[in-house]
C-alpha cells in the first residue's frame, strides 16, 4: 500500500496537483513516522490503514472547526483533502454487518450492563481494527447492551 501511496505522489508531482501532493507528502511523513516510533523499517498495510484513519478523524475535526467559524473556503480545501484520503481506505461495513459482529460478542461476553461495556469494546475493536471507525462501533455497542 505504501508504495502504491508513493506512486501516486510521484504522479501527482507530475500532474501538478497541488492539493494531493499536499496530502500525499502528509500521509508518507506519517508513515513515515509510525515505521520510526515501531523501530521497523517495514509497515503493514493494516498499520498504514490506522494512520489514514487517524488523518481523516483530524481533517474531520477541522471541518467542523471551520464549518464552525464560517470560513467556506477552509472547509472546501479540507473536504478535498478528505476525498483523497477516502480513497485509500477500505469499504467499511455496512451498519448490518456491524450489528450483526456485536451481537456475536455480545453474546460472547455475556454483559450484565453498562458497566460491562468496555470489555464488549475491547472485543470489538480487536475483531474489527481498521475496518470500522470507532465511534460507530461504540454507538452499537451502547445500544446493543
Amino acid at each position: 500500500m505504501l508504495e502504491k501511496i508513493k506512486n501516486d505522489l510521484n504522479q501527482a508531482l507530475k500532474d501538478k496537483d497541488e492539493v494531493k501532493v499536499s496530502v500525499l507528502r502528509m500521509l508518507v511523513s506519517e508513515i513515515h513516522n509510525k515505521q520510526i516510533s515501531n523501530k521497523s523499517d517495514e509497515i503493514s498495510d493494516d498499520e498504514i490503514i490506522k494512520v489514514i484513519r487517524q488523518q481523516v478523524k483530524k481533517i474531520k475535526e477541522s471541518i467542523e472547526a471551520y464549518k464552525q467559524g464560517k470560513r467556506d473556503d477552509l472547509v472546501k480545501k479540507e473536504s478535498q483533502e478528505l476525498d483523497i484520503l477516502n480513497k485509500y481506505l477500505p469499504q467499511e461495513m455496512s451498519q448490518d454487518e456491524l450489528e450483526k459482529v456485536i451481537k456475536e460478542i455480545i453474546d460472547g461476553v455475556k454483559p450484565q450492563g453498562p458497566q460491562d461495556f468496555g470489555k464488549v469494546m475491547s472485543k470489538a475493536m480487536k475483531r474489527l481494527s481498521g475496518r470500522v471507525d470507532g465511534s460507530k462501533v461504540s454507538e452499537v455497542v451502547k445500544k446493543l447492551i
